[in-house]
């Protein structure tokens, strides 16, 4: 089974694009929204950011998210150590849905993919690229936070010239239907490549 790793930065629309690619039946597993249900059910997981970050992190049985990213983004130690609690946890709640796909090829989406190298873990990678402007807008729309907390998310990330150097292929995600072309090509390489391999 082909493996590839999808990635973007915030705003870039990765999501968008990883619906697209569910949407013609390729199984999508988002690192993302996993490391958020580990953080929510997992009692070591919740400990351990009790621990880190202080009993504000959760409310209820809910993690604090605004109050966790206050803290995190702000200091680069803090975000590695909070990192190295769910990125574990990820891999192998990931090995786990792995085990039980049967189709051609998955998608992996993860906002770090080069940065801690794991795209080496992947037969191919995918950057999804978007306007600075435009990515601001999206997250102003989507998410209750100002555009300086996007600028300081944005300053944690690589900048997309450094992931493009590493990735095999490039989305860019302006226009939805330009973005599902996209899709559709980018589908026929990988299924095409899983039939010469």
């Amino acid at each position: 089974m082909i493996k590839v790793g999808l990635t973007g930065g915030i705003g870039s629309g990765k999501t968008t694009i990883s619906k697209m690619f569910k949407e013609i039946g390729v199984p999508v597993y988002i690192a993302d929204d996993a490391g958020k249900e580990l953080m929510d059910t997992s009692a070591k997981i919740r400990e351990k950011i009790v621990q880190l970050l202080g009993e504000s992190s959760y409310s209820g049985s809910k993690s604090n998210r605004p109050f966790i990213a206050s803290k995190v983004f702000k200091d680069k130690a803090l975000l590695e150590q909070l990192n190295a609690i769910i990125h574990p946890a990820v891999a192998s709640h990931f090995k786990n849905w792995l085990s039980k796909q049967s189709s051609v090829y998955i998608i992996y989406e993860a906002a770090i993919l080069f940065e801690k190298g794991s795209h080496k873990n992947f037969d191919f990678s995918i950057l999804v690229t978007a306007p600075k402007e435009t990515r601001i807008q999206r997250v102003l729309k989507r998410d209750n936070t100002s555009r300086e907390q996007i600028e300081a998310r944005m300053n944690n990330q690589w900048s997309d010239e450094k992931k493009i150097e590493l990735a095999d292929f490039v989305i860019k995600n302006e226009e939805i239907e330009e973005s599902k072309k996209q899709v559709i090509h980018l589908n026929d390489i990988i299924l095409k490549s899983a039939k010469n391999s």
